[in-house]
């Protein structure tokens, strides 16, 4: 497969081969697989208090002949405190266990709990490759939402790498025709539900991808943009490729990146 590289400017400066991890097959059930495993190792850990519903004395004899004990009371064998005593006759109300009133939980949420899922190297490997050969098939990104140019999929030159202004970057994008793609990712709506009140209040589309060699310039110029990211070719994840498990996000791979791929033989 051979695409066109373009510059800043939209002029064609070549073609080029593409490698061979850019013809793998269209497998969607892997990519969701690979993506889930990514999106588990950012989730953070919670739990109880292991003290929680332990915060108080209570002990209670289920013995014969126990002084202060429940037997022959025809009460539960739950845990009690003593509230007051008259004699021998105890007022008690129950502590400790799940049921009773500041008790603990019966199955609560443990922090030593693992959420990070697994996925085989190969596997995970297969699923980028078939990511990346997704974002550069125009039916699959379309379907995705994204507004792109006629003329996508196309590669970028090196010299993108070495932008340095905000500006200077979303022109180059207008320029390469991506201007209603700009303007789809800069709307963001109110979300429904309860995420309104816990630090997510608005939901926003993701736009580009811009597949870099190294850190370069463009890594900071480029990240104020909304809905645009930046990745590092060799720190290429499935996540970055299909935000949400859904593949054909549009990515815009620098022609230094291609040749990375290619001569480290990354992802095989």
């Amino acid at each position: 497969m051979k695409l066109p590289i373009y510059d800043t400017q939209k002029k064609n400066a070549g073609e080029k081969s593409m490698p061979a991890q850019f013809s793998e097959s269209y497998r969607p059930d892997l990519i969701k697989r690979a993506v889930h495993a990514v999106q588990s190792l950012a989730r953070q850990i919670y739990g109880a208090s292991p003290e929680a519903g332990f915060r108080h004395s209570s002990k209670l004899s289920k013995r014969r002949r126990k002084y202060r004990g429940s037997y022959g009371f025809g009460i539960s064998r739950v845990n009690r405190k003593i509230l007051s005593r008259r004699g021998t006759r105890f007022s008690w109300v129950g502590a400790f266990s799940a049921q009773t009133r500041g008790g603990r939980r019966a199955h609560q949420p443990k922090a030593e709990k693992i959420f990070a899922l697994k996925i085989n190297k190969k596997e995970n490997q297969k699923a980028i490759r078939s990511a990346i050969a997704a974002s550069l098939n125009k039916e699959v990104v379309a379907e995705r939402g994204h507004l792109i140019p006629a003329e996508y999929p196309f590669i970028i030159s090196t010299s993108f790498e070495n932008i340095e202004k905000t500006s200077e970057v979303q022109k180059a994008l207008e320029t390469l025709g991506f201007d209603d793609e700009m303007e789809r990712s800069s709307q963001k709506k109110v979300r429904a539900g309860k995420g309104t009140m816990r630090g997510r209040r608005y939901k926003k589309k993701r736009s580009v991808l811009f597949v870099v060699s190294d850190i370069c310039p463009l890594v900071k110029s480029a990240q104020n943009i909304p809905g645009v990211d930046i990745a590092v070719v060799s720190a290429l994840n499935a996540d970055l490729l299909a935000p949400g498990t859904k593949p054909g996000r549009v990515a815009l791979w620098t022609e230094k990146a291609v040749d990375l791929v290619a001569e480290k033989n990354l992802f095989m």
